[in-house]
């Protein structure tokens, strides 16, 4: 889906997976700022929006997703994944019951499977799943933000902001008085700042629940059975993940950030490539992970989440190609 607020001043449109909405509107700073004081929007209408209606929404839902929503207040927002059998993540949604549907918005390009995925699953269950993206659009309000809110808007409230579900021929009316808009960068920059996640980005083939941190807000840990539950008790009382997810401050200097999959290898081996070639695989310049989401912070400067091995120290110093890291603790070791 291609945006209209693309035709803004100053938008510059946003490549890969956020292709379709502004990257920037040609000040990455400033509009990082305005969402951190409350004001402006980000266009996130590239995202898939999925519905699901019928008396048992709920109760259905309940039994295949990780988050226990068999009781879900109208009106309260949540999150949930979808598991492999393995208990490998396969999608987030990002939820609201209005009382009468089910309102989710996921990854941009993953409604199609999920709905697949979710009709295989109805069996005898009074309930109907359906692609809203063509007409809904999803804008995110940051926290403390004073921005009316339309009457038809469905809102999802969390302790980030708010997101509306609006129709999408509405858009281009909202945007023009809900203040000044911010890209989807300045919306990973903070996303990144608050250590959450993100389908496709911290997550591989075999990503599991525990090492990213969604036990709790994604996972509920004393609901029934659901597809991958097994992996996740299994870890949560018996092992330990294999990797965790940590926050880095990069080194400033450096013209480039580190991409996402750039290596992180344990600093001391020297942090040239040359360097760690000779390193030789020993304790200094070992590879330990690699980067996921790198952004630069109006205020941190450039940082980045990436994904480790468990036993990395905590304290360890790190280097992502040949840029100095310092770990913050995001998921315990």
């Amino acid at each position: 889906m291609k945006s209209p607020l693309l035709t803004l001043p100053g938008a510059v449109p946003a490549e890969g997976v956020d292709e379709g909405v502004a990257a920037h509107y040609g000040d990455l700073f400033r509009e990082q700022r305005a969402l951190a004081d409350g004001t402006g929007f980000v266009d996130l209408s590239h995202r898939g929006v999925v519905a699901v209606t019928g008396e048992d929404r709920l109760a259905w839902l309940h039994l295949l997703l990780t988050q226990h929503v068999s009781d879900l207040p109208a009106g309260r927002a949540t999150e949930a994944l979808i598991l492999s059998a393995n208990g490998h993540i396969e999608h987030a949604l990002y939820l609201v019951d209005d009382g009468a549907t089910v309102w989710a918005h996921v990854e941009p390009g993953t409604q199609e499977a999920l709905i697949a995925y979710l009709e295989s699953m109805k069996f005898f269950y009074r309930v109907e799943v359906a692609d809203r993206t063509a007409d809904i659009a999803v804008v995110h309000l940051p926290a403390g933000s004073i921005a009316e809110v339309p009457e038809d808007a469905v809102v999802r409230e969390t302790p980030h902001g708010r997101d509306l579900f609006l129709p999408r021929a509405d858009l281009e009316a909202y945007a023009a008085q809900a203040g000044p808009p911010a890209g989807i960068l300045a919306h990973e920059a903070l996303r990144v700042e608050q250590h959450r996640p993100r389908l496709g980005f911290e997550t591989d083939h075999r990503t599991i629940p525990h090492e990213l941190g969604w036990i709790g807000s994604a996972v509920h840990l004393q609901k029934g059975c659901y597809r991958g539950q097994e992996t996740v008790a299994r870890v949560q009382n018996l092992g330990k993940p294999p990797r965790r997810l940590v926050f880095l401050h990069l080194d400033g200097s450096e013209v480039h950030l580190p991409v996402a999959g750039t290596e992180l290898r344990l600093a001391g081996g020297g942090t040239s490539r040359s360097s760690e070639a000779e390193s030789g695989g020993g304790p200094d310049g070992r590879k330990v992970g690699f980067i996921t989401t790198s952004a630069r912070h109006h205020e941190l400067g450039p940082v980045a989440l990436a994904l480790v091995k468990r036993n990395v120290a905590v304290d360890a110093p790190l280097v992502a190609g040949d840029t100095a890291a310092a770990q913050e603790v995001v998921v315990e070791p």
